[in-house]
């Protein structure tokens, strides 16, 4: 796998297939210090607000990686192919407080260009976030009611916008 730094104009995906299909690893923290955790998201967006490329994620306050996402300004987000379906699956299953889910899983955290958290060698598309926003949730808002449906115990998540500072990955992602 080769994966080569991408311009933020030519970044090519199929956005509604890469969230819903391939899912992302989130990861939050700082790598040098070997201070971070992941987790397989499949709910977010990509865009433009603030004349800025952006990529927006939602976390519970539950999760473990939500302590990391608040502790540090920025994160990642990576995709890979479907041979590591399995370790996705893992990483979205597994807590990071009850162990190193990441080395169970087979992959290889790695040092980022441009920010702190780290990237995975085995990933095939990178895209690095500061973040620039965060809200949380607020169910009065829902205007269709199937959305409560996803919150049983009222665990809303934060939403968190990174701009996106950095982008790398296969050919295929670059238009």
């Amino acid at each position: 796998m080769t994966r080569s730094a991408i311009p933020l104009d030519r970044l090519a995906l199929r956005s509604f297939q890469i969230w819903m299909h391939q899912w992302f690893l989130l990861t939050a923290g700082d790598f040098s210090r070997g201070e971070f955790n992941t987790m397989t998201v499949s709910w977010g967006s990509l865009g433009t607000m603030w004349n800025k490329p952006f990529a927006q994620v939602v976390v519970r306050p539950s999760r473990y990686t939500y302590g990391f996402l608040e502790r540090f300004p920025d994160f990642t987000l990576c995709s890979f192919s479907e041979e590591h379906r399995d370790a996705l699956r893992l990483l979205g299953t597994r807590s990071g407080r009850d162990g190193d889910k990441i080395a169970e899983a087979g992959l290889t955290p790695a040092s980022s260009s441009a920010v702190g958290s780290p990237c995975f060698a085995e990933a095939n598309l990178v895209l690095e976030c500061r973040k620039i926003y965060w809200q949380d949730l607020d169910s009065g808002h829902f205007l269709d009611p199937e959305i409560e449906e996803h919150y049983p115990r009222r665990d809303y998540h934060r939403i968190y916008f990174g701009e996106v500072v950095a982008a790398s990955g296969e050919s295929h992602y670059q238009g």
